[in-house]
């Protein structure tokens, strides 16, 4: 049994040229420090390209010197050149890999920063669509290959062009046209092989990357529901669904590497061939008189510093080529527009005390299933609205279009008279405080997941909310007190501590608005009576929304609504519903035949 995972993008490869432009904006920030770096490279190679042009003055020199003088200063000058350039050679390379370092990693970090941004900004619709571990590689592989790209471009392929340049122009003033020309016919030809096969092997790389985003999002997904593998006993069928999109990669870097190596021998065909040609005709002149031996050191010298890259050169382009498929898959992340996002001309919700008011909103995720039809509702300020019902009804819903994680398909929400589309999502979300049916805490100490709610709180401040929260008692116990961690997803606590923390967090925030997701589900019935005082006397500061599970917790609120299949059926306050005998009664009835029934245990 494979599970499928949509972890790719859509299909939308663009140019490797697009894709290096849109890095360009990042580059031009730090155009400075990269223009300077380009500057030491081009120092570094005219120091190079120096080298050879020494060499070939002092052998000629020595050729033709028979006074023992002459042999003592003129060589002697060359040899210190010849080493002077050695050595500038090496001074700017470094030079230039210390500047180019502080912008490489510069570009790095505000890439990074923009990219999680953007993630931030998305929809959940987007995030509920795609896998954690899928994102997260897609996200890591394209941040790494903005380095590799910058450090071959800088190190490499600029300095090998403009050393071929210089050379072949060298070349062509110093000697006959023929050693000029077959120079630039054998680049061309390396460069066309290598840019045709390239392009051939990316759909090699693409699938690699598919697949190794599968097997990650596999791996993260059974480890993350560790405990459900070992419920049911299927370690086998999670080794076999990694196992299965492993050779799926396997399979297609095979191909990668084997069409790598008919790149690497059609390079070598060629090289082979230009220089021995070019020496082959450096050889007649040395012969034929035209070219002294000097001459002939010169060439095979200049030969040798362009070919000797030109066989790095190849893995430079495939590398290359994998960093622009990587990068590509990264930017395709920002090609993502959030579903949900300020209005140009929307401003900041008022602080204090807000009112809520939903006016005939309808939802549907998809067309052909409504969630909510029509429902209406108002919250005063200060008042508490409970909403009730059976599973799939629609009552987790209203939190996420209170919050606007979704727009709604017909209908206003409405917060103080402000319509919640015209507001600020900052501000909108920073008014609401909720407490989850599921919680889901950080991997970090239990002060940090309180502080959270507000992060500018004191310490004082958070011991405050624990015990509002009846949890200061279970924190006392803990040999680390505030600073136990509470595990991945918090499940180094129960069920019930992870709730309690989560009550305190959104104390914590004190915000205009509170809304209770079945915020006592997880408690067990003592837990719960401890600190239902406290939450009634939170929710009376606070305009509340209860989502409630348990109808003992919603006796004393203003309001109570019951729906059904999205759709309001009963409304009314704690007795006027007992007394209609409806849905809500019959609810009452099954649930306190259940506490008598324990009560009596």
């Amino acid at each position: 049994m494979i599970r499928q995972y949509r972890t790719e993008l859509p299909a939308k490869h663009r140019q490797d040229w697009q894709t290096v432009r849109l890095l360009l904006p990042y580059l031009w920030a730090f155009r400075g420090r990269i223009g300077l770096a380009l500057l030491f490279m081009v120092a570094a190679k005219l120091a190079n390209i120096g080298v050879p042009l020494a060499l070939k003055a002092i052998i000629d020199d020595l050729d033709s010197s028979h006074l023992p003088e002459t042999v003592m200063t003129l060589p002697l000058a060359l040899l210190v050149t010849y080493g002077s350039l050695r050595l500038a050679t090496s001074l700017f390379n470094e030079l230039r890999s210390i500047v180019f370092a502080v912008a490489s990693q510069s570009v790095i970090r505000v890439v990074s920063l923009k990219v999680f941004e953007h993630l931030q900004q998305l929809s959940i619709r987007f995030h509920l669509n795609r896998k954690v571990g899928g994102v997260a590689r897609d996200m890591e592989r394209g941040t790494r290959s903005i380095g590799q790209m910058l450090r071959m471009l800088i190190f490499s392929i600029v300095p090998t062009l403009f050393e071929i340049l210089t050379v072949t122009g060298i070349l062509l003033y110093q000697y006959r046209p023929a050693f000029a020309l077959i120079t630039l016919t054998a680049m061309l030809c390396y460069f066309a092989l290598t840019y045709a096969v390239m392009n051939w092997r990316l759909k090699f790389r693409i699938r690699m990357n598919e697949m190794e985003s599968m097997a990650s999002t596999s791996a993260m997904d059974s480890l993350i529901n560790f405990e459900t593998v070992k419920y049911f006993g299927n370690e086998a069928n999670e080794l076999h669904r990694y196992h299965h999109y492993l050779r799926q990669w396997e399979t297609a870097a095979v191909k990668s590497q084997w069409s790598l190596a008919l790149l690497n021998i059609g390079q070598g065909i060629i090289i082979a061939i230009g220089l021995t040609w070019i020496l082959i005709l450096a050889a007649q002149g040395v012969v034929q008189g035209e070219l002294s031996l000097g001459d002939f050191v010169l060439i095979n010298g200049f030969m040798i510093q362009l070919y000797i890259p030109l066989n790095f050169l190849g893995s430079v382009f495939r590398e290359l080529s994998h960093s622009m498929t990587d990068m590509e898959r990264m930017f395709e992340l920002l090609d993502e527009e959030p579903e949900i996002k300020d209005a140009e001309d929307a401003i900041d919700l008022p602080a204090g005390p807000a009112s809520v008011r939903f006016e005939q909103v309808s939802f549907h995720y998809q067309a052909e299933r409504p969630i909510l039809q029509n429902i209406s509702f108002e919250i005063p300020i200060g008042h508490t609205l409970a909403i009730v019902g059976h599973s799939g009804s629609g009552k987790s819903t209203l939190p996420r279009l209170l919050f606007r994680f979704y727009d709604t398909s017909a209908g206003t929400i409405k917060i103080s008279g402000h319509d919640i589309r015209t507001l600020r999502l900052h501000s909108l979300r920073r008014s609401i405080g909720i407490v989850p049916q599921d919680t889901v805490l950080f991997n970090d100490s239990i002060e940090y997941n309180i502080r959270y709610g507000r992060p500018t709180a004191s310490p004082e401040e958070i011991i405050a909310a624990a015990k509002d929260a009846h949890l200061d008692e279970f924190i006392e116990q803990l040999p680390e007190g505030y600073q136990t961690i509470v595990g991945e997803r918090g499940l180094k606590v129960s069920g019930g501590e992870r709730q309690r923390i989560a009550i305190a967090r959104t104390l914590l925030k004190n915000p205009a608005i509170l809304v209770m997701d079945e915020a006592t589900s997880s408690l067990d019935s003592r837990t719960e009576r401890g600190i239902q005082g406290a939450l009634q006397q939170v929710t009376s500061k606070h305009t509340s929304l209860i989502i409630a599970h348990r109808l003992s917790t919603i006796v004393d609120a203003d309001l109570i609504l019951v729906l059904d299949h999205g759709q309001i059926i009963e409304q009314g306050r704690h007795q006027d519903l007992l007394e209609q005998g409806g849905v809500y009664a019959e609810l009452w009835k099954i649930q306190h035949r259940k506490e008598s029934g324990k009560n009596e245990q």
